[in-house]
C-alpha cells in the first residue's frame, strides 16, 4: 500500500512558499523549441528525437523520461475566404480551405492531487515548498507504479535502468530565485512563470482580449481548483479543444475510484468464497 502523504503546505508547514507554476499562451507560441534546448542543456537530457510523423514538423513527438518539454504541432485545416480571380479580371472571396498552426509547449501539470505522488512506494516522488511535484532519481527505484497513474501520460522511465524522469519545474533554480530554464529562454512570453494565483489572473485578462477579438473557442485548461486533479501547477490558454493539442479534456485523478474499486473487489472476494464452499459443503453431502 502507498505511504500516507501530507497535502501541501501542511508537509512543509511555515518553511511552505507561495505556489509557483507555469501558465502557457499558446497563442504566442512560434513553434521555437527554444523551451526544449533550454530544459535539455540545463538539466543535461539525453537526446530524444524520436523522428518525424509524416504529419507534422514535430520530431519530439510526446513527453518521455528524455523530453521534459515538448512542444506540440497541430496543422489544423479549416474553411477560410480565399481570393478568386476569373478570366475577365473579376475579383471575388470563395471558400476553400486554409491551415492554421496552433503551437503549444506541454509539460508535466504538478498536480495538486497528484496520483503519482501517492502510489510511489520509495518516497523517490515528494512535493517541494513551491507546491511543485519532483522525482529523486536516487531513490527511485524503477518500479514503474507511477507511469500508469498519471491522467496525463507524463512520466515515463528511462531504458538503461527504468528509472523515472520528468520536469522538476527547475527546482534547483527556483530555491536560487531563479525563474526555470524554459521561462527564461522563451522569446515570446508564451510559458509565464511566477506565483499561481498571479499567473490565474493574467490568463483570465489574456483570456478576455481574445475572446474579444473574435476567438470563440479560446479557453483555459486547468486553471482552476474544479478539473479533476485539485488544481494544477502548470495550466494553458488555448485556441481550440484540449484534444486538439492531445490533452484529455477531462483529466481525473487515477486515484479517484480506487475505494469502491477495493469495495466492489471485496464483495465478488466474498460472493466468489461462498459459492465455493457452498459447492465444496454440497457436493460432500
Amino acid at each position: 500500500m502507498a505511504h500516507e502523504t501530507l497535502a501541501w503546505p501542511d508537509t512543509y508547514g511555515g518553511k511552505a512558499k507561495p505556489r509557483m507554476g507555469f501558465f502557457t499562451d499558446t497563442s504566442v507560441c512560434i513553434g521555437c523549441k527554444a523551451c526544449e534546448v533550454a530544459c535539455k542543456e540545463w538539466n543535461q537530457i539525453p537526446m530524444s528525437m524520436q523522428g518525424f510523423s509524416g504529419k507534422s514538423y514535430d520530431n519530439t513527438i510526446d513527453l518521455g523520461a528524455d523530453t521534459w518539454r515538448h512542444v506540440a504541432f497541430v496543422e489544423q485545416k479549416r474553411p477560410q475566404n480565399v481570393l478568386h480571380v476569373d478570366g475577365d479580371g473579376l475579383a471575388t472571396y470563395q471558400e476553400g480551405d486554409g491551415l492554421r498552426w496552433l503551437m503549444a509547449s506541454d509539460v508535466c501539470k504538478h498536480c495538486t492531487d497528484a496520483a503519482c505522488l501517492d502510489v510511489c512506494p520509495t518516497g523517490s516522488l515528494f512535493r517541494t515548498e513551491f507546491g511543485t511535484v519532483v522525482v529523486q532519481e536516487d531513490i527511485c527505484n524503477g518500479c514503474g507504479y507511477c507511469v500508469p497513474a498519471c491522467p496525463f501520460g507524463v512520466l515515463d522511465q528511462r531504458k538503461p535502468d527504468g528509472r523515472v524522469w520528468k520536469c522538476t519545474l527547475c527546482y534547483d533554480r527556483l530555491k536560487d530565485d531563479k525563474e526555470p530554464a524554459c521561462a527564461q529562454a522563451c522569446p515570446t512570453n508564451s510559458i509565464q512563470f511566477g506565483e499561481l494565483d498571479d499567473l490565474r489572473e493574467r490568463a483570465e485578462h489574456r483570456l478576455g482580449q481574445l475572446q474579444g477579438a473574435g476567438q470563440d473557442k479560446a479557453q483555459l485548461y486547468l486553471a482552476d481548483d474544479d478539473d479533476g486533479i485539485g488544481g494544477a501547477g502548470a495550466f494553458f490558454l488555448l485556441l481550440d479543444e484540449p484534444e486538439v493539442y492531445g490533452l484529455p479534456p477531462d483529466p481525473v485523478d487515477t486515484r479517484h475510484d480506487i475505494g469502491s474499486v477495493w469495495g466492489a473487489a471485496g464483495v465478488a472476494a466474498l460472493a466468489l468464497g461462498a459459492g465455493l464452499a457452498a459447492a465444496v459443503f454440497g457436493g460432500r453431502r
